[in-house]
């Protein structure tokens, strides 16, 4: 379907880059809403298919904002599911093509230069595009664990004249070669030991940490390890996943029903309520601690909110107030008591006002255990 799309695309590339950066042009002449024919848009109750073809105007002004477009859900594809369907909230989004100028910062914490060989991951194939138009297509190597995605998206590019090396693999596994750099735009936790393999001396790695703000780049070090850093920039990704759908596993309802109780110990917070997924930080260095802790928030009568945390170990915590300004009471069970690792880190966020988190260096093993230290603070995934 021919579509005056280069308006909006050179537009888009001008809203978040200056016209002397290598990626503008890539960002310029890259047709987004061509590997985005379909999209699951949120609505009331869930989220609904929209079909580009059926609304062209929507479909330009949709592809090219700066702005992530799911495209899958659980094991639903956008393109094969029929126009209209609504898949109700619950369901995790398992692929995306991410917003473009997260796709450059990515690509710009890689340091990206003429000639790296280098490694990304698939999705809708609209970020092995922008690779392709920076490196050479030649240069550049795709890989998914979904056959579809990779078929489709390697359809895609060749209609437009790329042609880079695609693959599907597990990226936690075995890599298709031996590369320069290898940028990640799904999360892992920790860093696969066959990135380091894959990695060529003073290769560089790019990646988030799982349900974390934190975007980590390390390089290869002579001992077949890696050192880096945590950027200042906040990204968050879908986790790679093993097979049709993530592997997931929350709290079983029974945490969630113990979190109504009185529980084991009840206090009153020092702080006023915090839903932890609305603060980057926080979350980020939670999740460090106490990694897939699921969240909930409530509205109550007459304007009260109650938040629920909850951990597969059975931990939970219950944090209820009358408005967010005032001090929650807490009621707290299980073999952890979340709430007070929460307070611990906002004590330190309130004292020291910032949290060690971003800045943070990072080493990683041969072996692939990665440490994050910034002064006398350290954690290790």
């Amino acid at each position: 379907m021919d579509v005056d799309w280069e308006p909006y695309a050179r537009r888009l590339a001008d809203a978040g880059l200056r016209p002397e950066s290598r990626w503008w042009r890539p960002i310029a002449t890259t047709p987004r809403h061509h590997f985005v024919p379909h999209w699951w848009e949120r609505a009331d109750g869930g989220r609904v298919l929209r079909d580009g073809a059926a609304d062209t105007a929507t479909w330009l002004k949709t592809a090219y904002a700066d702005t992530t477009l799911v495209t899958r859900i659980g094991t639903l594809h956008a393109d094969l599911a029929e126009p209209g369907t609504v898949v109700p909230y619950g369901r995790w989004p398992t692929s995306s093509s991410t917003l473009p100028t997260l796709i450059v910062t990515m690509y710009r914490h890689a340091s990206i230069g003429n000639g790296n060989r280098t490694l990304v991951t698939t999705g809708t194939g609209y970020g092995t595009a922008l690779a392709c138009h920076r490196l050479g297509a030649d240069l550049v190597t795709s890989v998914d664990i979904d056959p579809y995605l990779v078929q489709t998206a390697t359809d895609r590019l060749n209609t437009i004249g790329l042609r880079p090396h695609t693959a599907v693999c597990d990226i936690t596994g075995e890599l298709p070669g031996r590369f320069d750099r290898i940028v990640s735009t799904v999360s892992v936790r920790p860093v696969p030991v066959s990135w380091l393999t894959a990695l060529r001396p003073g290769g560089r790695l790019v990646t988030t940490i799982t349900d974390t703000g934190l975007i980590l780049a390390a390089d290869k070090t002579p001992d077949g390890g890696a050192s880096g850093y945590i950027a200042h920039n906040k990204a968050s990704f879908m986790t790679t996943r093993h097979g049709d759908d993530h592997d997931h596993t929350p709290p079983a309802e029974d945490v969630w029903a113990a979190a109504d109780g009185d529980g084991e110990e009840v206090s009153t917070s020092r702080y006023p309520l915090l839903y932890v997924p609305d603060s980057w930080d926080v979350r980020s260095m939670l999740e460090l601690e106490a990694p897939a802790i699921d969240y909930r928030m409530q509205r109550n009568d007459g304007g009260g909110l109650t938040v629920r945390m909850a951990h597969p170990d059975g931990s939970w915590a219950r944090a209820e107030a009358a408005s967010r300004r005032a001090s929650p009471t807490v009621h707290q069970g299980g073999p952890r008591r979340l709430w007070d690792m929460l307070e611990d880190i906002r004590d330190r966020l309130n004292m020291w006002g910032e949290l060690p988190v971003y800045g943070a260096t990072v080493t990683i093993t041969p072996d692939g255990e990665t440490t994050l230290s910034r002064g006398r603070w350290s954690a290790t995934l």
